[in-house]
């Protein structure tokens, strides 16, 4: 489906580059790459896919510029394989990463449960070196690589910077911050920031400052903003839950209908009127719009390529019953369309208006899609 997904692509490119050629009077280079990875995000949690309650205007507008996919699905409902998948463009068996990555071990099948009808897969508790990821694949194009956030495919030996990243800030071998998301953050590999500071915020910062250091530089680069948002622990700033607390009242959205079904063997959250999870959605759409911002400032908007997409559905079962999945049945962990379900969105250089495709695209395209792109 990469093949498919690149000619979705191929026509955009080709006007968008022809008019750069003209304006500029030679041939275009190879572009940079800018791709912005949200954790535990559903498709229908963003305003121009249909939320009435979150508001994301920054990542709104990226769409109204952009390709957008309107079938596109991770290669696992949950966190490491979809990654493993995205990173090395390979189905997570095939690593094998077939589950979340536990840094203990705890979810390893010689430690299953002993009621367990039929023995699960086993799993590497990192992406092994052997695998060639984007960023490798990138490099003898000439490619400068930058990684930013949650990488959760190993720790000590199997960390961005072994995989082909020049630059790694706050990547490690964790599925979630381990102190929250405000500093102090306990994040080995990224400095704790004034007291309170918000993660991804300051993540959006660190990347808007290496691409604004591009910007003289002959080597084109590939930046991934792999955010922590908006996984557990679902927090957010006072003033943010009190504006949505008090939206979900105007909105009457605790009296719109049930707010929880009871599905096979779980709680599913059946409304978006979770003013903690608001507010992180409105935080992670904040940091967006500062590396977009950042990309317009230093005048590299015009040869740089912007992804957008989520590595599995939204949490719509535990983990605070973040969100709400519907009209798809699920969420995050389980198989059905709430929890594979992706918005995927491709911002080509010079684009200016949007553009669908309907085709099926699943996490393992967007390795070669992105390669096709830069060659």
């Amino acid at each position: 489906m990469a093949l498919v997904l690149s000619c979705c692509l191929a026509g955009v490119l080709r006007g968008q580059q022809s008019a750069t050629v003209r304006e500029s009077g030679g041939s275009p280079g190879r572009p940079n790459f800018v791709f912005f990875l949200v954790d535990d995000m559903g498709k229908y949690d963003i305003v121009c896919e249909g939320s009435t309650f979150y508001e994301t205007p920054n990542i709104d507008r990226l769409a109204s510029r952009s390709c957008r996919f309107d079938n596109a699905y991770s290669a696992c409902q949950v966190c490491s394989p979809s990654r493993v998948a995205i990173q090395t463009g390979r189905h997570p068996t095939r690593i094998p990463i077939t589950d979340y990555i536990n840094p203990d071990g705890a979810n390893q099948p010689e430690r299953w449960r002993h009621n367990t009808r039929l023995l699960p897969a086993s799993f590497e508790l990192q992406m092994p070196l052997a695998e060639r990821t984007i960023a490798e694949a990138l490099k003898p194009l000439g490619y400068h690589n930058f990684f930013a956030g949650k990488w959760h495919l190993g720790g000590e030996g199997f960390m961005p910077t072994d995989q082909g990243y020049d630059i790694n800030v706050g990547g490690g071998k964790y599925g979630h911050p381990p102190n929250g998301f405000f500093s102090p953050y306990k994040i080995e590999t990224l400095h704790d920031g004034p007291h309170g500071e918000q993660l991804p915020l300051r993540l959006a910062h660190e990347t808007a400052d290496y691409i604004r250091s591009r910007a003289d530089q002959s080597a084109p680069f590939f930046a991934m903003l792999s955010f922590y948002s908006v996984h557990a622990p679902i927090q957010t700033t006072q003033s943010l839950w009190r504006k949505y607390r008090d939206k979900a009242d105007q909105l009457g959205l605790a009296t719109s209908g049930p707010r929880f079904i009871f599905d096979r063997i779980q709680e599913v959250r059946q409304t978006q009127d979770n003013p903690l999870y608001a507010g992180m959605m409105e935080s992670m759409d904040d940091a967006v719009g500062i590396v977009l911002e950042s990309l317009e400032q230093s005048g590299q908007a015009e040869n740089t390529v912007v992804l957008f997409t989520s590595d599995n559905g939204g949490v719509s079962s535990g983990d605070g019953y973040a969100t709400a999945a519907l009209p798809l049945r699920g969420g995050k962990g389980r198989q059905w369309e709430g929890g594979i379900r992706q918005p995927l969105y491709i911002h080509l250089p010079g684009q200016t208006s949007q553009t669908h495709c309907d085709v099926l695209t699943i996490g393992t395209d967007l390795f070669p899609t992105l390669v096709d792109l830069a060659v």
